[in-house]
């Protein structure tokens, strides 16, 4: 089955017919439909399928000689944000697959082993806690931090786990697995468009600092219509100050901010609540805009929850450092496509977090309409197509090397 055939039958997964979006969340039921056809296409090419101890999936192409170690890793992940596009992460699976699929048909025998991942929970929509696959995996988050996580129904990440079949005692770090693997490459849709309109493939050169920080406003519930407005402690007045002043502190330290998750409690229409929880993502181009960008949300949320009564609290849930992909395998890749432009990326991903362990590269297929992480998120099927030659290219190169 080629691309095209493959990208049109994990097309309707999760898809939301209404908005086009996608909700492909960690062990929901079309997450787990992902997983079936990953392991469905892995057999398919009777390559050994193997889960590590976080509910990551990986399916190997081993050399003739049963060679174990140096292998060379690709693939992505198959979750998606709330609401999704569906090229963020499926796009990097499917061309994996369809990569393989053109060096066998081209007679390349591979001498190292040649493996295919899909990473668990990695846009954190579950659990909030981006790439937690490839965190445990590469010892990035303590695993019983891990195990704590909640989802919205205030499920822990351990119960969700263990129903299907992952040992939360075992999550975490594998060293093993890790000593086998000698670089990853992971091929993503852009985040952006910065891509020139003649360029279809691009290589990335770094991810830019990024976090997210919980904030938590506890107030005073009570009543919406006989409570006094002189006597109400509101926490929705600082919150919604806050996200004003978010994008104010953004514009100063040119970096971005963004409050796109908010929970109210209790959440009636006839009710002040009682508490108010937002998620802020901030991106800069260094830790100092991040980290200035942040403190200033947090001293003017503070300000604002004084003037109301209402106690402000900030907790860190993930930060990720500036993220230079490794030179020499990055040069590498942009030597076996003959050449190709290097850009930066705002986007957090997989790669970014297994740099601190084995060496990385990514490629980018262009998106026409810049937009990700909703449905209008959007690859060409030639520009795909594209991504698969320069993927089996530079796979190519890596397992006969």
């Amino acid at each position: 089955m080629g691309f095209e055939e493959m990208w049109a039958a994990l097309l309707p997964v999760g898809r939301d017919a209404a908005t086009g979006g996608y909700d492909r969340f960690v062990w929901t039921p079309s997450e787990l439909e992902c997983r079936a056809w990953f392991l469905d296409e892995a057999r398919a090419r009777s390559l050994e399928v193997e889960s590590d101890g976080n509910g990551n999936l990986f399916a190997w192409w081993y050399p003739a000689d049963g060679r174990r170690d140096g292998a060379v890793l690709t693939g992505s992940h198959l979750d998606s944000v709330p609401g999704g596009g569906a090229f963020d992460g499926p796009l990097g699976v499917v061309s994996a697959f369809a990569a393989i699929d053109l060096l066998r048909a081209r007679g390349v025998e591979p001498t190292r082993p040649l493996g295919v991942a899909a990473f668990a929970e990695e846009e954190g929509a579950r659990f909030g806690i981006a790439c937690l696959g490839s965190r445990l995996l590469s010892g990035a988050i303590d695993p019983a931090r891990a195990r704590a996580l909640t989802d919205g129904a205030g499920r822990t990440f351990a119960e969700v786990a263990a129903e299907n079949g992952v040992d939360p005692a075992g999550i975490g770090r594998d060293d093993d697995l890790l000593s086998r693997v000698g670089c990853y490459v992971e091929l993503h849709v852009e985040q952006g468009r910065a891509l020139a309109p003649e360029t279809p493939v691009g290589v990335a050169s770094a991810i830019v600092p990024h976090g997210r920080w919980r904030l938590d406003f506890t107030g005073e519930g009570n009543h919406a219509g006989t409570t006094r407005l002189i006597d109400r402690r509101d926490p929705m007045l600082p919150f919604a100050s806050t996200v004003l002043a978010a994008r104010a502190a953004a514009e100063r330290h040119d970096s971005v901010a963004t409050v796109g998750k908010v929970k109210v409690v209790p959440g009636g229409v006839n009710a002040i609540p009682s508490a108010v929880a937002a998620w802020l993502d901030s991106r800069g181009p260094d830790e100092r805009a991040v980290r200035a960008t942040v403190s200033d949300v947090l001293e003017h949320a503070r300000a604002a929850g004084a003037g109301h009564g209402v106690a402000v609290e900030l907790t860190e849930e993930s930060y990720t450092e500036v993220v230079d992909f490794n030179l020499g395998l990055r040069d590498r890749v942009v030597k076996a496509l003959g050449g190709a432009p290097v850009l930066p990326t705002g986007a957090g991903h997989d790669a970014g977090v297994l740099s601190a362990v084995i060496p990385t590269a990514m490629l980018f297929v262009r998106n026409p309409t810049g937009v990700s992480h909703a449905p209008a998120e959007h690859a060409e099927t030639p520009d795909c197509l594209a991504g698969v030659e320069a993927l089996a290219a530079v796979l190519a190169d890596l397992v006969r090397g």
